[in-house]
């Protein structure tokens, strides 16, 4: 079996990824969805998983092509890039939610909380969750001002104090609503100041 997760849907920043994992036969202890781990625990079943797969692929979409595309396209686009790096196609596929994001392969279905029961889908949220925190992690030091490394991309409030004070970064999707509304309000208080600054 491949199992099939994302990570990184809601964020107002940084790539949305698509992972799949096929397991071998080895025995991982305390698998489980990545939303139920911590930091640590994550570290070591990823280095576990990576031992124990029979092939793993990850498919990485960046904000620019998700405000192009849109979310759902953007999933579909992700998954085929991970499917791409499986060169046994055959096996049964398992995607955690409610959407087939590979319906041209006759052999995939789509599970609703698959990552809570199928240790595939399970392994493959672990390792993605794990490459893109390292991602966002590498993000916040090439962009400081947003903390990326704590909140990795997702709408904390801590995030949309820094979008306000220093707006949008490379790393933002502008197409999401309150980057957008952020992004729209300093380019307006921008304007009303240069007209003042003008008279």
């Amino acid at each position: 079996m491949i199992g099939f997760d994302e990570v990184g849907r809601g964020a107002w920043a940084g790539p949305l990824l698509v992972a799949c994992v096929q397991l071998d036969n080895g025995v991982i202890t305390d698998l489980q969805d990545s939303k139920l781990t911590s930091f640590k625990q994550r570290a070591r079943l990823s280095v576990e998983i990576k031992l124990h797969a029979k092939q793993i692929g990850l498919g990485w979409v960046s904000s620019e092509v998700v405000d192009r595309l849109g979310l759902t396209k953007s999933l579909i686009l992700a998954a085929e890039y991970a499917f791409s790096y499986i060169s046994n196609t055959k096996d049964s596929i398992v995607i955690d939610g409610n959407v087939n994001w590979l319906p041209g392969q006759i052999n995939s279905k789509a599970i609703v909380r698959a990552d809570q029961q199928i240790e595939a889908v399970q392994a493959a949220s672990i390792i993605a969750k794990q490459a893109r925190d390292s991602y966002m992690a590498l993000s916040g030091l090439k962009h400081p001002s947003y903390g990326f490394e704590s909140h990795v991309g997702y709408g904390t409030a801590r995030h949309r104090m820094a979008l306000e004070a220093h707006g949008p970064c490379s790393e933002h999707r502008l197409s999401f609503k309150p980057v957008a509304l952020i992004a729209k309000e300093r380019s307006d208080e921008n304007s009303r100041y240069s007209r003042r600054k003008g008279g």
